[in-house]
């Protein structure tokens, strides 16, 4: 069967018309807010799950996903969309403002004063969580409601993300059943299981209040020595890193989740463990277009919402800077040849990639100057509060225009208000709430291909 689908402005105006008036500024955090990708109440959170898992055919291709509220989308000049997040902007203070660029890592597994000290001084727009932080369904849970419950008066609702892709990558309390690696999962090559898993990791974070998560990994494990990499990528050839990497994609937005590809231009080449040292790969860009960006390609063509750029340098594309705060790389190829418009991240500017060779805050000032949207600062406050302090003194000593930090925020704002994030606190989750019975009977399909 044939479906036509609609043309990319009839869907614009579908969309905006659906969307119009349902986010807007935290300024009354007691105001009624829409249920977004952080509350159980989502009416679309899981909606790509059935109770039971379908036997695909393995060569069966992820769909993208279907016209909503959750959908990426442009927005026209004169919309209602694009004149609230101007009004937005326009109210925002300088720091207000910076904030919005800066993600940050917290301590402990309860909200302590010096967190809500840290979300206050930055303005952070952003946290994200580890391991470490999420001990027990419950606690987790109440830690997420505390950090969005400290966003109160913040013009925009806070991104609670993690790093969630499944296999030794899993940061969620052990009352979730554990998932297979990509690198079995992709062994299944099942394009509908694997959006099944988007879906279902979709659903989990949820339960808890996160509303982005850093999945799915684009690399191509080409290379066995990676240290880095390995099973977190699903395969080591381009075609099915594509396939079943879009296709995890496209579950993790089906179910109201943000999803963030990783690690562009390509970390499956490197030797070196980015967490340590920098990695430095001697391919052109012709190399590359022709292999690495191929699944990133896909996914930008696709809608995805955000990429992570990774801390490795190219020396024969850009010998100044890696990839993360690299003009060529970010503005020049990612933006400009690969056409994408979303919203860029860094990798951990607290990794050894950067904290051993450069300094954390002139990273961030470069990877916002070369076309990047959010530093990701993982770990210690001292960390973010250098971070933003530098951020708005290169703006206020000239080495960072107020312009290139609108595009930034505008881009964020875009996105959060798209998959409708909402500081709301959502309600306690039980065990029995976890989908684990459809994760086991997920595992059984993928492990017994």
């Amino acid at each position: 069967m044939i479906v036509r689908k609609l043309s990319r402005a009839s869907t614009i105006a579908l969309l905006l018309t659906i969307t119009a008036g349902c986010w807007s500024l935290n300024a009354n955090p007691n105001a009624s807010q829409p249920s977004g990708a952080g509350s159980l109440a989502s009416p679309t959170a899981g909606a790509a799950i059935s109770p039971s898992v379908p036997e695909l055919p393995s060569d069966s291709q992820p769909t993208a996903p279907s016209a909503s509220p959750l959908s990426p989308s442009s927005s026209s000049s004169a919309s209602p969309e694009a004149n609230d997040i101007e009004h937005t902007l326009d109210a925002m203070t300088l720091k207000q403002k910076i904030g919005q660029l800066l993600l940050v890592g917290v301590e402990g597994t309860t909200i302590s004063e010096e967190t809500k000290q840290l979300l206050k001084q930055t303005h952070a727009g952003g946290v994200i969580l580890f391991k470490g932080n999420l001990a027990s369904l419950a606690s987790s849970a109440r830690l997420i409601n505390g950090l969005k419950a400290a966003n109160a008066g913040s013009p925009a609702p806070l991104i609670v993300s993690v790093d969630q892709e499944g296999g030794r990558v899993s940061r969620l309390p052990k009352a979730f059943v554990e998932m297979p690696s990509n690198a079995e999962v992709g062994a299944a090559n099942n394009a509908g299981l694997t959006k099944q898993m988007g879906g279902l990791i979709a659903k989990e974070l949820s339960l808890l209040g996160f509303n982005v998560d850093f999945a799915p990994v684009l690399d191509i494990n080409s290379n066995p020595n990676n240290p880095v990499i390995g099973n977190r990528s699903f395969g080591d050839n381009a075609a099915l890193v594509t396939k079943h990497g879009l296709a995890e994609m496209n579950g993790i937005q089906s179910g109201g989740i943000i999803p963030v590809v990783k690690h562009f231009p390509g970390h499956g080449d490197t030797s070196v463990d980015s967490h340590i040292d920098l990695p430095v790969v001697n391919k052109t860009a012709k190399q590359l277009a022709k292999f690495e960006w191929l699944p990133f390609k896909s996914a930008i063509e696709s809608d995805a919402d955000a990429v992570m750029v990774a801390h490795i340098l190219y020396p024969r594309i850009d010998p100044d800077a890696p990839a993360s705060f690299s003009k060529i790389i970010i503005h020049d190829q990612l933006r400009g040849k690969l056409g994408f418009q979303g919203v860029v991240f860094t990798d951990d500017l607290t990794m050894g990639a950067i904290a051993k060779n450069y300094g954390i805050g002139e990273a961030a000032v470069r990877a916002i100057q070369a076309g990047g949207d959010i530093v990701l600062v993982g770990h210690g406050y001292d960390n973010g509060k250098l971070v933003f302090d530098k951020l708005v003194q290169s703006v206020r000593d000239g080495k960072l225009t107020e312009s290139r930090v609108d595009e930034s925020v505008e881009r964020i704002l875009k996105l959060k208000r798209r998959y409708g994030l909402t500081d709301k606190a959502i309600p306690i989750p039980k065990a029995s709430d976890i989908p684990n019975d459809r994760i086991e009977k997920w595992k059984e399909a993928v492990l017994s291909r």
